[in-house]
């Protein structure tokens, strides 16, 4: 039934100029969701044509030395080298590079007159965050986790007795908290200067003193396989 009174036609005028304002608002939203949309992937876009890859090798010498507090023995730098490869996925200013290196480590102190040298190798992986200033120059920061693979020379227990040192007598897994500072060179070559504070400890027997790893890296590295700008 169809109703044509005055106040059914004054209803029916109201619901059609609602229905009326509800499309219009339904199309705005339309055109607004779509501008987004658009500018959104225009956005991820010109972020996904600016992203670079590269892959590379890195090596060059550590000095490193063990965090000890010994009144006793006076620790030294111990020189070695580690090598390796990165991956650098790099966005914008900032950049992620995991590495994986095969580290020498260790210290060499003196103790009783004695010059003696605690030997260690590890493999370490670092993630480090990048981010970039200018001319390629970049700040690093990162943690880095180690895996011990070889350990040998002479350490000093608690007693003050030097013992010879075997794999057993410490952790198989070592964190550290990697700083650095980097430049990223024309033709794929970057230099670091990196400093791993060691985080946790190294000793696995009560004996030994509280153990701790600290090294320098000085390294020079080339990008084989580069992608993106």
């Amino acid at each position: 039934m169809i109703c044509f009174n005055p106040p059914c036609r004054i209803l029916l005028a109201k619901i059609s100029f609602k229905m009326i304002d509800f499309l219009k608002t339904t199309l705005r939203m339309k055109k607004v969701i779509s501008t987004l949309f658009i500018v959104a992937l225009l956005t991820g876009t010109q972020a996904f044509a600016q992203a670079q890859l590269a892959i590379g090798l890195k090596g060059g010498p550590n000095f490193a030395r063990f965090d000890i507090n010994d009144a006793g023995t006076s620790f030294k730098n111990k020189t070695g080298f580690h090598g390796g490869a990165f991956a650098l996925v790099k966005l914008g200013k900032i950049g992620v590079q995991p590495e994986i290196i095969f580290s020498q480590q260790g210290s060499r102190f003196s103790f009783s007159g004695q010059d003696l040298q605690s030997n260690f190798s590890y493999v370490n992986i670092p993630v480090m965050l990048k981010t970039y200033l200018v001319a390629g120059l970049n700040l690093q920061i990162g943690p880095q986790f180690g895996f011990l693979t070889n350990a040998g020379g002479e350490i000093v227990d608690e007693t003050g007795d030097v013992r010879p040192i075997n794999k057993e007598m410490f952790k198989k897994s070592d964190i550290s908290a990697g700083i650095g500072l980097g430049w990223d060179l024309p033709f794929g070559l970057t230099v670091d200067a990196r400093y791993n504070l060691g985080l946790t400890k190294i000793e696995d027997e009560a004996a030994l003193n509280t153990t701790k790893n600290q090294v320098i890296q000085l390294s020079v590295g080339y990008k084989i396989l580069k992608l993106g700008k």
